[in-house]
């Protein structure tokens, strides 16, 4: 009697983007914990030009190792990608006829960043007719994009602090007004690219008067996207909560919440003190049970105002004023085993085993098309 054949799992890491590494990271603690006796595993990995290789990869090096950042090895078979025949998404092409790899039952997408986590994969899934995990083309461009999360999030009574936008065409173009509506915002403010995450790019000033100090992080965020969102600080506490697609269909999962602590040292929460330093969570935070259902409903409101599938971490501020501001929603966050989301749902009872194999699932259920 033959064995019943296993589920075939793309899993796609790396891109190019500028959390290509972090990708990385993510796409091997995820391939070390796959089910492999249940699903066919394919690594795809996508090198920084753009390259997409058939990758044979051990897990363990694709960790951090003594402040070292894995990448895509531009090495392997290339893959072309094959759309004209629904479930047909990749093929190996070598110099002769391309051979088609096979059927893909469904893609996990471990891309960070534009390129892969903004619609732009999803679409191409779409298109194919392939089941993937986590959320849509228009969610996951929303979610990307901070300054139309934040006026979407707001459109549905959701609290953000206030923000300015600032294009390539108005900082080029008319600069000293974009630097004196900026001023507005007073005090402290976040430069950050629009469209990147792991908190690259990002610079706090600490007084958003201060021209010279604007101007310098406006530049070093525009060196990862052309389109700059700048936050005014908000004094408070930094929590987090995971959410994840219902199994059948009805409201979203919600995790415990998690508090972030800054490690000594750093003024904020940026790419180096996320990464590569000791900086820790609480969780569950420390709040009043009030505080807390509220952060679970305000996240689930935050997954359904946006359309979100699959899973999405939302940040908040607990502002010193008592209220919850929405920070931002990501559709793939952070997801090795010391990650915040992982780890909180594994407070709230989902391992790290078994919060892969949910997505993998929750995927498997959806329907192609429009939904």
């Amino acid at each position: 009697m033959s064995e019943p054949q296993k589920i075939r799992v793309a899993v796609v890491f790396g891109g190019r983007s500028s959390e290509h590494e972090i990708s990385c990271v993510t796409a091997g603690s995820v391939l070390s914990v796959i089910d492999t006796e249940r699903y066919e595993v394919v690594p795809v990995g996508i090198t920084r030009d753009g390259h997409w290789r058939l990758v044979d990869v051990d897990p363990s090096e694709l960790a951090i190792v003594d402040g070292r950042l894995p990448s895509v090895p531009d090495t392997g078979p290339g893959l072309a990608l094959a759309l004209i025949t629904p479930g047909a998404f990749l093929e190996v092409a070598p110099e002769a006829v391309p051979r088609l790899l096979g059927q893909v039952d469904v893609v996990l997408p471990l891309l960070h960043g534009p390129f892969g986590e903004d619609g732009t994969l999803q679409g191409l899934l779409e298109l194919a007719e392939v089941r993937y995990a986590g959320a849509g083309v228009f969610a996951s461009a929303a979610s990307m994009d901070k300054v139309f999360m934040k006026a979407l999030l707001t459109g549905q009574g959701l609290k953000t602090g206030p923000y300015l936008a600032v294009s390539d065409r108005a900082w080029t173009r008319d600069r000293k007004r974009v630097l004196d509506n900026i001023a507005t915002l007073g005090g402290v403010v976040f430069v950050k690219p629009a469209r990147a995450g792991s908190s690259i790019g990002i610079s706090r000033v600490p007084d958003a008067t201060d021209t010279e100090a604007v101007v310098e992080a406006v530049e070093a965020a525009r060196a990862h996207d052309p389109k700059v969102i700048v936050e005014a600080g908000i004094r408070g506490r930094e929590i987090e909560c995971g959410v994840l697609e219902s199994l059948d269909g009805g409201e979203p999962d919600v995790s415990l919440p998690a508090e972030i602590h800054v490690a000594e040292g750093y003024d904020f929460y940026d790419f180096e003190a996320k990464y590569l330093s000791s900086s820790s969570l609480s969780i569950p935070a420390d709040l009043p049970d009030e505080v807390t259902r509220r952060v679970r409903r305000l996240a689930a409101d935050a997954f359904e105002a946006l359309g979100c599938e699959g899973l999405a971490r939302v940040d908040f501020f607990y502002g010193d004023d008592g209220e919850l501001y929405v920070n931002e929603l990501n559709t793939l966050p952070g997801f090795t085993p010391s990650s915040a989301f992982p780890q909180m749902w594994a407070a709230s009872g989902l391992d790290y085993p078994a919060l892969v194999d949910r997505l993998i699932r929750t995927a498997l259920n959806r329907r192609t098309g429009l939904r």
